[in-house]
């Protein structure tokens, strides 16, 4: 089992001068401690005009800067929002190419669509495309990382030229690619084009052990046929995260966080929203009011969390009953609603000396038998890759710099 550490960055209102900036600084410094106490993963989203939700807005800059300061812990764009008219696919690619080479090979690429009208209709992208339009862009985004040159594509949401695409990422073919899942649904998409899948649904053990079944079920059929030059046959969960060896101290640091990440995900798709005013924090404080006893009585009361959110001896089982179930990684959603860095820089150094060694160990082994079995599952869906044909150099064209020169011209007046 492999562990990630995951980031919205989100603000709830009030806000204080100096609020956005500590935020970000707190989370660099996350992630520094998760590199030096050992995690595999930090995850980083996308996201866009969502205020208190999510300010992770340009995360290749958050992710650069987290390049700069550790030293092995994956950098993952969980996602990158890939429709051209979030990120034009070329700078996706340039972008990516960069990240690599900075970070020594570290990148893991999640793509991604958008999900509220916010987003959409901000950029213009109609709803009923976007996933047509994210798989379209991922899948050139991966050629123009491997093809030198790429020879240009006419698609649905975007067409381009014939350019070289640089810098190229240090990893080979191009870095790790994932897809964010909701559902079943999405689980069957990301396993079909056979990438990661990126499980950002709160689901128990029992649910994550069906959407393993799908998802490597795909994979092993000939239903997987890769967006990307290779495959990545894993699936990540993300899951709450607050630990303290007294249960009802990790409920009272946590809790509040985790029910609001939820209650927003939920607000932004379903309510109104007005520009600059928002009041999810507001709104949820109110409707939480009265729940607040019941809810934290009731998980002191459970034999063991099932959340996250507890002692050492609850998230170990919490961990295990994941394993068991077929998860590859479990993601840890600390930072969220007014949950403290103090905390969770906490709960980060308990985990890690209390819990993670005993499935750190297994690691390797269990890698090695996995990929056994997969080989040739794997060499199977690589067989059926639909391959962009390279250009021979006869046919590469010619970009003409008396053209140049009169668009210049003719742009001048």
């Amino acid at each position: 089992m492999r562990f990630g550490v995951f980031y919205e960055h989100q603000l709830p209102k009030p806000w204080n001068e100096g609020d956005e900036a500590r935020l970000f600084h707190h989370a660099l410094e996350q992630v520094v401690l998760a590199d030096r106490l050992g995690y595999d993963y930090a995850w980083e989203v996308e996201h866009h005009f969502l205020e208190e939700y999510s300010h992770s807005s340009a995360p290749e800059v958050f992710l650069a800067a987290a390049a700069a300061l550790t030293k092995t812990i994956r950098l993952g764009h969980g996602i990158r929002q890939v429709i051209p008219n979030y990120n034009h696919p070329a700078r996706v690619a340039e972008g990516l190419g960069t990240l690599d080479i900075v970070s020594n090979g570290r990148v893991d690429f999640g793509i991604g669509e958008g999900a509220t009208r916010l987003e959409l209709g901000g950029f213009k992208i109609p709803a009923k495309e976007k996933r047509a339009l994210a798989l379209e862009a991922g899948e050139q985004i991966a050629n123009m990382m491997v093809m030198t040159p790429y020879p240009g594509f006419e698609g649905r949401g975007f067409s381009f030229p014939c350019r070289n695409i640089v810098p190229k990422p240090i990893q080979k073919p191009h870095p790790p690619m994932w897809m964010a899942c909701t559902n079943r649904d999405t689980i069957r998409v990301a396993a079909a084009n056979g990438i990661g899948a990126l499980a950002f649904s709160f689901v128990n053990p029992e649910e994550a052990r069906s959407w393993a079944e799908i998802y490597y079920g795909i994979i092993k059929s000939d239903e997987c046929v890769p967006l990307g030059h290779s495959v990545n046959a894993n699936i990540a969960m993300v899951s709450n995260f607050s630990v303290h060896h007294d249960r009802a101290e990790a409920i009272r640091r946590g809790q509040e966080g985790f029910e609001f990440f939820g209650y927003a995900v939920n607000a932004l798709v379903a309510h109104d929203t007005v520009p600059g005013r928002s009041r999810l924090f507001e709104d949820f404080q109110k409707a939480r009011a009265k729940q607040d006893d019941e809810i934290i009585a009731a998980i002191q009361r459970a034999e063991r969390n099932v959340n996250g959110i507890g002692t050492p001896g609850d998230i170990r089982d919490h961990i295990r009953a994941f394993q068991e179930a077929g998860v590859d990684q479990v993601i840890f959603l600390q930072q969220a609603g007014r949950n403290s860095h103090e905390h969770i820089c906490q709960s980060l150094e308990l985990f890690a000396s209390e819990v993670m060694g005993e499935f750190k160990a297994q690691v390797a082994k269990r890698e090695a038998r996995k990929a056994q079995e997969l080989a040739p599952f794997i060499a199977a869906a690589m067989a059926r890759k639909r391959i962009l044909r390279p250009m021979t150099d006869d046919e590469i064209p010619v970009v003409k710099a008396s053209v140049v020169r009169a668009q210049i011209n003719e742009a001048a007046g």
